[in-house]
């Protein structure tokens, strides 16, 4: 590679750091500032993406003709269950962002409980007996703590959000200020 060629790199890797940290330190104050107005307009860039891939799908339904009749029925029901649900979304843009955070919290408890028994399962295999039981019993109790509590679990894991894209936005961004180019 030519010396050229490497700064090249180096300076665009420099300014995808730096405008990455920005934009993950915009993002997270963001979260922290105006924390349900950003799952609001997260809700509703989610309910966007549903109505444009519902769109996609009845096109899809009315245009290739190599499909058969079911798969074409199918892909139009589809796109019509998408647009519906992007369209109720939009106009129930809060009880929909509430509902969202409510199940994406209640499906990472699920998931940290099985993961939690999951590891508790690989006992039998080499590796640190020790630092596996300490991983499954607070996988299995963090995981509990969320689904007997999502409302109190989600507002964490907002906050967490939050916190993670403006500590990781910053290093990122310092990281592109320290490099040289």
């Amino acid at each position: 590679m030519s010396t050229s060629a490497a700064a090249r790199g180096a300076k665009g890797m420099r300014l995808a750091l730096i405008t990455g940290g920005l934009v993950a330190i915009a993002f997270g104050i963001a979260v922290l500032v105006w924390p349900a107005k950003t799952a609001a307009a997260i809700t509703g860039i989610i309910a966007f993406w549903a109505i444009v891939a519902g769109l996609i799908y009845i096109a899809m339904a009315l245009v290739d003709a190599g499909q058969s009749t079911a798969s074409r029925v199918g892909h139009a029901l589809l796109g019509l269950l998408y647009v519906a649900a992007g369209v109720y979304a939009i106009i129930a843009i809060q009880s929909t962002t509430i509902v969202l955070a409510f199940f994406i919290t209640l499906m990472i408890g699920i998931m940290w409980i099985i993961e939690g028994f999951t590891a508790l399962f690989a006992l039998g295999e080499p590796g640190s007996k020790g630092l596996t039981i300490v991983f499954a019993v607070i996988s299995v109790l963090a995981g509990i703590s969320l689904v007997s509590t999502p409302l109190w679990g989600a507002g964490f894991l907002w906050w967490l959000v939050g916190v993670s894209l403006l500590v990781l936005g910053a290093l990122n961004l310092i990281r592109g200020l320290l490099l040289k180019s």
